[in-house]
Formats: C-alpha cells, sequence, structure tokens
C-alpha cells in the first residue's frame, strides 16, 4: 500500500477524503481500491482556515507507477508495522499467577497472560462495573461512601470513571497491539487513527466488561470483593497471598496491579519487608469553564463543528524559583467527580462520556511535589500528605463530602468567595463557597495563581472572572514506587510491581504497557505447560 502523509481537508467545507486522495496522488477514480485512515488531527493555529490532517494508506492500482509519479515525502510506500514476540521460558509454574487489580495494568496482564495459556487469577476488592457504576452514583447523590466500591476501586480501575484518554508519547509496537485489542473489546474505532483518542466512561465500563469476559472463556479467573491485606513470603520468595484475613491463595507469581489509592495494601507490602520508596507526585484543584467559552478560545467559534468535536487544551509554565505547574487530565464537555476512597476526605477527578456534550469543560491544574515536601519520612510518607489535604478540603466543604469550591477571579485575588457566579459546577453531592487557599501548601498556591495569569496570556480568556475551582486534587499518580531490577520483579521473587499504582505509569495507555510488559516478563521465565481437570502439567 501507498501512504499519503499530511494530507489536509478544511474542517468547515469538510471535503471528500477520496477526492482528496484521489486529487494528490494524481489518479482516476477507478484506480483507487481502497484506503484506511492510520492518523488524524486537528490544526487549529488559523481560526479562520482549521484543517483536518490526515495520513492515510491507499492501495491502488499500478502502485509503482503511481510512487513514481509522486516522488516526495508525504507520498511512500507503507511501512511494514513493527512487531514484538516473547520467547516463553521452560520453567513450569506450580500454581496460577495471581493479579491483583483490575485497572489497565492489571487487565492486560491479565489478558496476555490468558491468551497464552496462564489461567491467571485477577483479584479486585472492588465490585463488577454493574455494581460498581450504581454505588458511586449513590455516593454522588447522598455521600454515602463505600470504602470497597467508589471512583477509586472496583472493575477497570480509577480510569473507568475518567474521560478515558489513550494519548501517550511513548513509541512501542505495543501500544498499537493495545489499540487493537481495545477496539476488538468494544472501543470506538476512532481510537485506532485520531491523535488524541479517548474511550470516555461510558464506552470504558463496556469495554472492562468485555475484556473480564474474554479471560474468563480463556481459562482466567476474575473475582471481586477480594481485598488483599498481605503476602506470604518464605525465604524471599513469594509463596502466597492473604485475602481479607483469613483466606489465602498459594501462588509463586503474584502482579501488584493495584491502583495508586491502595492504601492499606502499601502499608501492608511496607510491613513485610518490600523495597519501596516515597516518589513526586503533583497537587492542586480542578478548573471548569463553559465549554462553548472553551471552543470560542481555540476554535474562533462558539459551537465546535461535528468533525472537530468539542475543543481541548494543554498548559504548562515553570515557576521562576523551579517548582512547575500544568494542566492535566482536561476533560472536554465533562464533569468533575467526587473520587475519594476513605471516609472523611475530599478528592476530586474529571471524567467525560465518548460524546463530550456536557456544559462544561474541566482540568486538574496541579503542581509538583516531592518527598522534600513531605512533613513525614518513610516510603509512605506522601500518603500522609495527601491525607493531610484531603481532610482539610472535606472540612472546607462542610464535612459531608461536598467540596470547597472558590471563583477564578477571587482565588487570585486572595479572597473567600461568598457566592459562585455564571459557571455552573457539576460536582456532586455539592459545593461549598470557600477559600481554597485553606486546602493547598502556600507555596502551591503561589505557583497556581501566577500560572492561571501566564496561562490567560497563552490562551486568552482562560482566566475567565467565574470559572469554578473546586478542590482538592491529590491523586494525580502514585505517591509510592514499589522497586523492581531489569526482569520487572521485585527483591521479592516472584512478586512483579506494575502499573500506575506501583509508580510505572500515569495513563491507561502506559498502565496497560507496563502490565503487558510484566505479562512478557512472567512469559519468558515460565511455561504455560498444560492445564488438564484443575492440574498442570509440564
Amino acid at each position: 500500500m501507498i501512504r499519503i502523509h499530511e494530507l489536509k481537508i478544511s474542517a468547515d467545507q469538510q471535503q471528500n477524503l477520496e477526492e482528496a486522495i484521489i486529487k494528490t496522488l494524481r489518479i482516476s477514480a477507478k484506480d483507487l481500491l481502497e484506503y484506511q485512515v492510520y492518523k488524524r488531527s486537528v490544526d487549529a493555529r488559523k481560526k479562520h482556515q482549521i484543517m483536518l490532517v490526515y495520513i492515510v494508506d491507499v492501495s491502488v492500482r499500478n502502485e509503482n507507477e503511481v510512487l513514481v509519479r509522486n516522488k516526495n515525502k508525504k507520498v511512500i510506500k507503507k511501512p511494514e508495522e513493527p512487531v514484538f514476540t516473547v520467547i516463553t521460558g521452560n520453567r513450569p509454574l506450580d500454581c496460577s499467577p495471581v493479579i491483583i487489580g483490575t485497572g489497565p495494568a492489571g487487565l492486560f496482564c491479565g489478558l496476555l497472560l490468558a491468551e497464552k495459556g496462564y489461567r491467571p487469577i485477577l483479584l479486585e476488592r472492588g465490585y463488577p462495573v454493574e455494581k460498581r457504576v450504581k454505588d458511586v452514583y449513590q455516593f454522588w447523590n447522598d455521600g454515602s461512601l463505600n470504602p470497597e466500591s467508589n471512583v477509586q476501586f472496583g472493575e477497570g480501575g480509577a480510569g473507568t470513571f475518567s474521560d478515558g484518554k489513550l494519548t501517550t508519547r511513548i513509541n512501542d509496537p505495543r501500544c498499537r497491539y493495545i489499540l487493537k485489542r481495545m477496539n476488538a473489546h468494544g472501543a470506538p474505532k476512532e481510537i485506532l487513527y485520531d491523535s488524541k483518542p479517548h474511550i470516555g466512561t461510558d464506552k470504558l465500563r463496556q469495554l472492562v466488561v468485555n475484556i473480564r469476559e474474554s479471560i474468563n472463556q480463556m481459562g482466567g479467573s476474575v473475582l471481586y470483593g477480594h481485598c488483599v491485606r498481605g503476602l506470604q513470603i518464605e525465604n524471599d520468595q513469594i509463596c502466597g497471598i492473604e485475602i481479607d484475613g483469613k483466606d489465602s491463595i498459594e501462588t509463586s507469581v503474584v502482579v501488584a496491579a493495584m491502583g495508586h489509592s491502595a492504601r492499606d495494601l502499601f502499608q501492608s507490602f511496607d510491613d513485610c519487608g518490600v523495597p519501596m520508596v516515597s516518589k513526586a507526585f503533583s497537587i492542586g484543584m480542578r478548573i471548569e469553564h463553559p465549554q462553548d467559552w472553551i471552543n470560542q478560545i481555540q476554535y474562533g467559534r462558539r459551537k465546535s463543528l461535528s468533525s472537530l468535536g468539542a475543543a481541548d487544551y494543554r498548559l504548562s509554565w515553570h515557576h521562576p524559583r523551579g517548582r512547575g505547574a500544568y494542566t492535566f487530565c482536561m476533560c472536554p464537555g465533562g464533569m468533575v467527580v467526587a473520587s475519594t476512597s476513605e471516609p472523611g476526605m475530599v478528592v476530586t477527578n474529571g471524567m467525560s462520556a465518548y460524546g463530550r456534550r456536557g456544559r462544561n469543560a474541566n482540568s486538574a491544574l496541579l503542581v509538583s511535589v516531592t518527598p522534600e515536601d513531605f512533613e513525614e519520612e518513610g516510603p509512605l510518607a506522601g500518603i500522609a500528605f495527601q491525607r493531610k489535604w484531603e481532610r482539610k478540603a472535606f472540612v472546607l466543604g462542610g464535612e459531608n463530602y461536598c467540596a470547597p469550591a472558590q471563583r477564578l477571579e477571587d482565588y487570585i485575588g486572595q479572597r473567600p468567595s461568598t457566592h459562585l457566579g455564571e459557571v455552573v459546577p457539576t460536582y456532586r453531592p455539592g459545593v461549598t463557597p470557600a477559600d481554597l487557599s485553606n486546602s493547598l501548601p502556600s507555596y502551591a498556591n503561589e505557583v497556581l495563581r501566577e500560572a492561571l495569569i501566564q496561562w490567560n496570556k497563552k490562551m486568552k480568556g482562560f482566566a475567565l472572572e467565574d470559572a469554578i475551582l473546586t478542590g482538592v486534587e491529590t491523586r494525580s499518580s502514585s505517591p509510592v514506587r514499589i522497586m523492581r531490577n531489569e526482569q520487572l520483579e521485585s527483591d521479592i521473587s516472584g512478586l512483579y510491581p506494575a502499573g500506575e499504582g506501583c509508580g510505572y505509569a500515569g495513563g491507561i495507555m502506559s498502565a496497560a504497557l507496563d502490565g503487558i510488559r510484566v505479562a512478557e516478563a512472567i512469559m519468558e521465565k515460565y511455561c504455560a505447560g498444560r492445564w488438564r481437570d484443575g492440574n498442570y502439567y509440564v
């Protein structure tokens, strides 16, 4: 096939892509056999002439003649897609590998192991999506928190209640494999070619159900309501895990793919001597604008064209004294969501449905913090730091899981908000006008106030006076890293830390990728063997 780079079509006119291909290659319509979009992005630098930019793979008659006639860098022979292979080991596994957590890392680790015949057991402390959704909406409606079934815990992990972004800067052939497996399990086909792919919380929920069913059908097991309480270790080797303080599962391979909010499990790992360290992460708040306002800033129009979708943004700024601020997990047409997993805390996050049709846009505004900022020492110092500010936000919000909120103009002016303006907050169960300065360290407030002013210069109108700030956001990434070697294994033999919770990823794609790499590490060491009547045969 032939690959065409930088094929541009006006977003306003919506020219026919097929006609643009024929014109670019200088061929007749009958010579075009088929085509498929490999990549699609938006060029909005010129507001009066926004363009859709494509990379397209095309099959034509007389391919060599067409390539000779179009000798330029934009028309080339389609490159071969890179592939990855795994050479499996010959050491037999006496028991099924156990995976803790069903977030992206756990699910994709389990999916690959199941496909290769390893019959993994996935343990999830929360509940299946069907029940989890009910628990989450109940909390948002009346503040009744289920500590084991919420935005952080349950099938699919925290990403199930997010925008479902699949953007990554990692250049790895496994990323294409992940996107294809997601599409095969129900994700929209657009994720295969959009430059900023996303699934949305609504489609993510069905996706994880479909992956669960695949794992079960291929001999694996996905078990819910199983909270891992500790590891069983003999002579620095995993021999099993404890569940709910009473049951245990015998195994010599454990994949620790729990999310960054599994604070009790991190404590248990620390108690039994698993090497881990505290790490940097970020804290801040959520900002909400009307989505039409962001569309106006980015596209020069209040309403977005269907070809463009709801506008997004990504901003960063480095304070002269060294601390950085940036926007994170921007959710076009989405909502700010209550995301605590512990009683007496307020935590915010953002999510969008696939259609991104909500009235508001929201994003996290974050400031980086390091172990030097923590008041305690040790590998769990970052968790204590998070809890401190989450408790303060809970008190500021009224101690009923309402979140403290503030108009942007009041926050920059360093005065409490007594009322809110025209932007209606989406956080449920509700917000309380307050002074968000009291829910963050002073240095974070200093950096964020200056960043908001700087971002308004870059993106005119961003510092909208009535924009809503809602606190506090602390779960941007894990505050802990569980150490592992080049074989992705802990000093505790058989323990494989994986994904965002253990400090090795920063989003759905990178977590899924890390889960696959861990599955490969296990396969390189062990053979799948054969299973019959519940027994393993080499």
